[in-house]
């Protein structure tokens, strides 16, 4: 088993993140991957859905397909972001990805899940029944995610956003995403930008990048900045 760790600091609600999706995906195969959850829209950064907020994000997702290929559907353009009922708030999907770590080791999966079903199914990922019905589409004992996700909200899944805050601190991380190597003796940063859209490109060059004689794990599926993802 690698020693060396890939510390990845996300949020569920960052179009940078669903970017950077085919690399973190790309990454499982190579080594073993930390998942930081930074509570980008939480608290009073949560969002209801507005006109004013649609034609903030719609530049930045069209970009974000350019330059990635990730597909964005018409139900998340015209149906979600024309929502004036949903909210965008990070919390209850990152509770869904620790009750899913916690349940059955698959928060990563989850994290997967939950990008499809808000980028191209335009599914409102800050509701619970949408939550629990990602994690029985995964295969997941519902009962037991549920219970998890109920046990995650409110002080566990802020302590893990704090606990965030500060490892963004500690290794100088800007905003969302933020990939970071820990080799055990020191983080090294991973510029990501030059990978999209080059997810075997970049498992390669993270293979070249463990020290000699580590095996990598067994296969398992342009950044927001701290407040927002204006770049």
């Amino acid at each position: 088993m690698s020693t060396t760790v890939l510390h990845y600091i996300y949020d569920p609600l960052c179009g940078w993140c669903y970017a950077a999706a085919p690399l973190v995906k790309a990454a499982r195969d190579v080594l073993p991957i930390v998942p930081h959850g930074g509570g980008m829209m939480s608290g009073a950064r949560r969002q209801p859905v507005t006109p004013q907020l649609r034609d903030y994000v719609m530049p930045h997702d069209r970009r974000i397909a350019q330059l990635s290929g990730q597909p964005f559907g018409d139900a998340y353009f015209d149906g979600l972001l024309r929502d004036g009922t949903a909210v965008f708030d990070s919390v209850p999907p990152t509770a869904a990805m620790l009750a899913a770590e916690q349940v059955a080791s698959r928060g990563l999966d989850m994290l997967s899940r939950l990008q499809t079903a808000h980028y191209v199914e335009g599914r409102c990922i800050s509701d619970r029944g949408v939550l629990v019905e990602l994690a029985a589409a995964l295969g997941l004992d519902e009962a037991a995610f549920g219970a998890a996700l109920d046990a995650n909200l409110g002080t566990p899944v802020r302590a893990h956003i704090r606990a965030t805050h500060e490892f963004m601190a500690r290794t100088g991380a800007m905003g969302f995403p933020t990939l970071v190597i820990d080799t055990g003796k020191g983080f090294v940063p991973v510029e990501f930008g030059p990978w999209l859209g080059r997810p075997e490109d970049f498992a390669r060059w993270l293979r070249q990048q463990l020290p000699v004689g580590e095996a990598t794990v067994s296969p398992a599926d342009y950044r927001c900045g701290p407040d927002s993802c204006a770049i």
